[in-house]
């Protein structure tokens, strides 16, 4: 039987005192597993949140594979159970008329995803760091950092907080290291991170009430037009959408986004999802979320790590933000392992050790990272004929089978954490377009993908060079970002 959860408390920590303490700073997926693993690693911890209800995101909710091996390696695993979770085998894409099933790579394990309400998800997480005697719970809000006017490295951070008699007060706590995982909105982040945050589209979601997929226990992804629509049960009787839309989100107010979803989205969603998107259009509140892209930053601040979407997020389309947060939690873990740092106020064994995070991480957050970006961009491919050819492409190269859909789904499933073979694949994509082009079998320019004869070879040369081109504009500006520190 699990023991009660410790209260909140605002208590601070003795200012450097010889006991071991590490502050973090937001108690979502990342910070609320942190706690807890250092927690158990005998780390005192100050755990930060400004609100300890159950969130509430669209965003968040499909744990792949690699997120779950993840889990099992903290022993953090338990905090799947209890919150209604639907196990996910793997993705059906339609590209109506036509779809195709992609499955986890059977000779990988786990190779069952998870997906849930995200906010159920943090709670189990939080009651594991509460849980832990180690950890310390703080309701208030983080205000500043503390630097140190005589090293200037990060000593601490100052918060508030309200106490009993409702009056907001501020504190300072100090500790020999902070970690931020504040999340994508980070107050933190411009003060640390010179790379900028950019947005193309924006998730509208809401949930679908007993929606009947074509395909239970898979996330379905639809290639609609101009951009993709997600969906994936989160529940016994909850069916997550998210419909991707670029550039500038039509008013909510005016009902332009009702319409747009009603007359644009609705008759592009598979038969069986149609009924319950036309009800939940209704009854339910349309939410947006922007998807955002930071590209990975290393540590340099002595004292401090920021970690989590706070220092490196992709387009959500891929569901990997989740697995790769939490594999940096074991990293940092074994980074600070208490054999390799026995004490956290050895500045410098800290920092080096830190800094090791931005290429210990690299195979796996490459991965993720790369794939959402270069995916999203070939899903939306719009009106654009040779971005098109690349989506067209991609979609026929599924339909081959075999290791033509087992190690992208691997690769997306955070199971092959191998950048070199990512890039691989795509471009083996790219030059399976050149060939249904110089074939015939597929035309961009077109609304029939089989027009094309191979009378036009002449004609099809020049787009199998765009296509080519276009898959390197696609690709090589986010590597370059990867192999930057």
């Amino acid at each position: 039987m699990c023991p009660i959860p410790r209260p909140l408390i605002a208590e601070p920590f003795n200012a450097l005192s010889t006991e071991e303490k590490v502050i973090i700073i937001g108690a979502g997926i990342l910070g609320s597993a942190l706690a807890a693993t250092l927690g158990k690693r005998g780390r005192d911890v100050l755990l930060i949140e400004r609100d300890w209800k159950e969130p509430d995101r669209i965003v968040g909710e499909l744990l792949q594979p690699g997120g779950v091996k993840a889990l099992q390696e903290l022993g953090l695993e338990d905090c799947l159970n209890g919150i209604d979770a639907v196990p996910c085998n793997g993705y059906a894409v339609f590209y109506p008329p036509e779809k195709v099933l992609l499955s986890y790579p059977a000779d990988k394990q786990p190779n069952v995803g998870c997906s849930f309400h995200h906010g159920r998800f943090v709670m189990n997480l939080r009651k594991a760091a509460r849980n832990c005697p180690n950890v310390t719970p703080v309701e208030g809000t983080a205000g500043a950092l503390i630097p140190c006017p005589v090293t200037d490295q990060i000593i601490g951070c100052s918060y508030t907080y309200r106490d009993k008699s409702g009056e907001t007060r501020s504190r300072n706590v100090y500790a020999p290291l902070t970690i931020v995982a504040d999340g994508c909105f980070s107050k933190f982040r411009k003060q640390h991170i010179t790379k900028d945050v950019t947005s193309k589209s924006n998730f509208v979601g809401f949930v679908l009430k007993d929606c009947q997929l074509p395909h239970p226990n898979h996330g379905h992804v639809v290639l609609a037009n101009p951009s993709p629509i997600l969906l994936y049960q989160i529940g016994t009787h909850d069916t997550r959408i998210l419909v991707d839309i670029p550039g500038k989100l039509p008013s909510i107010s005016n009902g332009d986004l009702h319409a747009y979803l009603e007359n644009h989205i609705g008759p592009q969603l598979p038969a069986t999802v149609q009924i319950s998107f036309y009800t939940a259009l209704k009854t339910e509140r349309l939410r947006s979320m922007p998807n955002s892209w930071l590209p990975p930053s290393s540590n340099k601040k002595e004292g401090l790590v920021l970690l989590g979407d706070a220092m490196n997020m992709r387009h959500p389309l891929t569901g990997g933000g989740m697995t790769v947060a939490l594999w940096d939690v074991v990293h940092i873990d074994e980074l600070l392992a208490s054999e390799k740092v026995p004490d956290l106020s050895d500045t410098t064994m800290v920092t080096r050790n830190v800094q090791k995070l931005h290429w210990v991480r690299k195979p796996l957050s490459a991965v993720v990272n790369i794939l959402a970006q270069a995916l999203y961009s070939l899903f939306s491919a719009g009106n654009d004929p040779h971005m098109k050819t690349l989506q067209l492409a991609c979609f026929a190269y599924f339909k081959r089978g075999g290791r033509c859909v087992s190690t992208p789904v691997g690769l997306l499933a955070g199971l092959i954490p191998e950048p070199l073979t990512l890039i691989g694949h795509f471009f083996a994509v790219a030059f399976y377009g050149v060939y249904l082009l110089c074939t015939g079998n597929i035309d961009p320019h077109s609304n029939d993908k089989k027009r094309s004869s191979i009378l036009d070879l002449p004609s099809n040369l020049w787009k199998c060079v765009m296509a080519i081109w276009t898959a390197c504009i696609v690709v090589l500006p986010v590597i370059v970002s990867e192999l930057k520190n």
